[in-house]
């Protein structure tokens, strides 16, 4: 039998976690012909109970992520070895595989059809616009005071819960994706729990007393005549409320970070909204908001002529494979002229992001909104922070812009 291959560390790669996560890019184009690249993970030691690094072959190429995604008999989503040491809890939908996925995302999917997403776009317009009217024109950091509360904002309304408190949903959706490294298991479960005890009594209220929101049609839901266990239910209110905010959130600072560096772009879209939706879909491939997700092997499987056992841990790069220049030649230019048929944004296969139409309608709403009021934009005085905690998402931490509202 052949020896185990040896991981590579995060030294070998020429860099630390947090430059990794703040710019992926450079190691992606390094990596990608090796890909898939057995990796260090985790590294040992860094988390109280992993006494061995935890290792990933790391899929970069388009063609192997793409298929991979295809096919989750071979790259199952149901196991997860930080869940199962307790690091992360269980997450239904995104943790699922069929036929027990099935089910789960008929419960839900009548939430999130493009229908549905189109009936919300008059209020998301108006939540917007409020924002903004509140921002007036100057200097501010667009994360804090535009791209987190819209989103939190309009995904708290889908569930029926208050979206006042989006500071401290934020605070929860940050440590729940935050990486191993960057936050200690204590903070890590304390905020756990406080979430499990917000929608567990979210929940019971809605037991009481039914609503129009998401929540109830949980309460309510039965699956082949039996109601959803109380960890069901709040397993997927977590799920949504982490990945209703996170891509959104990314996806918009991103793309108004493109937009302030291409001034000529930005006046050609004030002319013609067309120009919206092409700058929207090339933002999800340029830089993606969700840069990867695991998988598990369920059996040997050879990937561009590499042999991975059963068992064994893949992250699937969606980030890398939206730069691979066999997909898209000249990747790391950012043109409206490409055939987007195939980017892995929002991944590919039954775990198709759910809420992707509504990303998309809260994206184009924002960038509407913000081409009717500014003329023009720049950068704020102090230069955007890019987050450097989750190697999961790629987006801002901070981003100061300046707002014009007079001239052209």
């Amino acid at each position: 039998m052949d020896a185990a291959p040896t991981p590579l560390s995060l030294d070998q790669l020429r860099g630390n976690l947090a430059a990794f996560v703040t710019n992926p890019y450079p190691i992606y184009s390094e990596l990608r012909e090796q890909s898939p690249t057995f990796m260090e993970f985790v590294p040992a030691g860094v988390v109280p109970g992993l006494d061995e690094p935890l290792a990933a072959w790391g899929f970069m190429r388009h063609a192997d992520v793409y298929a991979a995604l295809r096919d989750h008999e071979t790259f199952t989503s149901a196991r997860n070895p930080l869940v199962e040491k307790g690091f992360f809890p269980q997450l239904v939908l995104i943790m699922d595989d069929p036929p027990r996925h099935t089910r789960f995302r008929r419960l839900v999917n009548k939430a999130f059809t493009l229908r549905r997403v189109e009936s919300l776009e008059p209020w998301i317009a108006r939540i917007a616009n409020e924002l903004l009217d509140d921002i007036g024109s100057g200097e501010t950091d667009i994360v804090q005071t535009y791209t987190t509360p819209l989103p939190v904002k309009v995904i708290t309304r889908l569930l029926g819960i208050p979206g006042e408190d989006y500071v401290t949903f934020k605070r929860w959706s940050d440590t729940f994706i935050s990486s191993l490294i960057s936050i200690s298991l204590e903070e890590r479960m304390q905020n756990t729990m406080e979430m499990v005890e917000y929608f567990g009594k979210m929940a019971a209220a809605r037991r009481a007393q039914g609503a129009e929101d998401l929540i109830t049609a949980l309460v309510e839901a039965e699956i082949d005549g039996e109601s959803l266990q109380d960890w069901e239910i709040l397993g997927f209110c977590i799920l949504l409320l982490i990945a209703g905010n996170e891509t959104t959130t990314n996806l918009v600072g991103n793309a108004l970070s493109i937009l302030v560096e291409r001034p000529d772009l930005w006046r050609r879209m004030r002319e013609d909204r067309s120009l919206v939706e092409p700058v929207i879909e090339e933002t999800l491939r340029y830089e993606s908001p969700v840069q990867q997700l695991l998988r598990m092997t369920t059996r040997e499987v050879t990937v561009s002529g590499i042999t991975i056992p059963a068992n064994e841990l893949v992250a699937i790069f969606f980030g890398a494979a939206n730069r691979d220049p066999k997909e898209f030649p000249n990747p790391d230019e950012f043109r409206l002229d490409r055939d987007l048929r195939n980017p892995v944004s929002f991944g590919v296969g039954i775990h198709y992001c759910l809420g992707a139409p509504l990303a998309r309608a809260e994206a184009k709403i924002t960038l509407n909104a913000f081409l009717d009021r500014f003329p023009r934009l720049e950068y704020g005085a102090a230069p955007g922070v890019r987050q450097s905690q989750s190697p999961v998402v790629y987006g801002f931490e901070k981003l100061p812009l300046r707002l014009h509202t007079g001239g052209r």
